[in-house]
This record gives structure tokens, C-alpha cells and sequence, in this order.
């Protein structure tokens, strides 16, 4: 079966959009290699940030955490004055989710990403308030 390897994630400024969602995740930011800046998710997999033009295209990325690691992240959101949401249409500020029985956050990244930390794997979208 086929694994996803690695992202390319455009940024404004690849240095400090690594070091942003480092951060947050509370992982390494990796060494330079060409003209990517990698951090690497607990599943092996790289997201290659690299600049790109003034405006980035957003894109969505989602980080199935531990209860603890959510803790730790949403308390560096929280810290670090950022907006987040309950939902991806950021209908409900200063609010999480907790579909499936775990809980979920949206923010953005400086580049506009909208980034996502979920407890539990999204399961049947029918079941969604579950």
C-alpha cells in the first residue's frame, strides 16, 4: 500500500512558517535541504515548506494528535494570541469541537494555511455531531 511521503507547503517565508508550526506541534524544525525547511509528523511524513510568490494559495492541513499534545498545542494557540475555531468555515470563534467523542481546532498559519488538530479520526461526515 502506497504511504504519503511528503508535502510541499508554500510560504511567504519558509524559515519562520517551519518554526510556527514546529512550535505548535512541538516538534524539531529539520535541516535545510535545498530549498526546503522539513519538520516531520509523528507518522513520517515531511512537510517541505518552501518559499513561493507574495500570495499563497490556501491550502488545508489536519494533525491527529493525542489528548495531551491537544492540551499542550491549544494552550501555545491560546498563549500565543491566536484566533481559532470550532469549524473550518470559522463560524465559531474562541470554540472547539468535539466530534467522535474528541475534541477539534482550526487556526491559521502566517501564510493563511488553515490548519486543524483533531483528537479522534473523522469518521461517517453522517455522524458528525456524534
Amino acid at each position: 500500500m502506497a504511504e504519503l511521503n511528503h508535502l510541499i507547503v508554500w510560504s511567504k517565508d519558509k524559515h519562520a512558517s517551519a518554526r510556527f508550526l514546529a512550535d505548535i506541534l512541538d516538534v524539531a524544525v529539520g535541516a535545510e535541504w535545498g530549498p526546503f525547511i522539513p519538520i516531520r509528523t509523528g507518522n513520517g511524513v515531511t512537510m517541505d515548506f518552501v518559499d513561493g510568490e507574495s500570495t499563497v494559495r490556501m491550502q488545508h492541513y489536519a494533525f491527529l494528535v493525542t489528548d495531551a499534545e491537544f492540551d499542550a498545542a491549544f494552550g501555545r494557540i491560546q498563549k500565543a494570541g491566536l484566533t481559532y475555531w470550532a469549524d473550518p468555515h470559522k463560524d465559531r470563534p474562541g470554540e472547539i469541537n468535539r466530534h467522535w467523542g474528541g475534541r477539534g481546532v482550526y487556526f491559521d498559519d502566517p501564510n493563511g494555511h488553515l490548519l486543524e488538530l483533531i483528537t479522534k479520526p473523522y469518521g461517517d461526515l453522517k455522524d458528525i455531531n456524534r
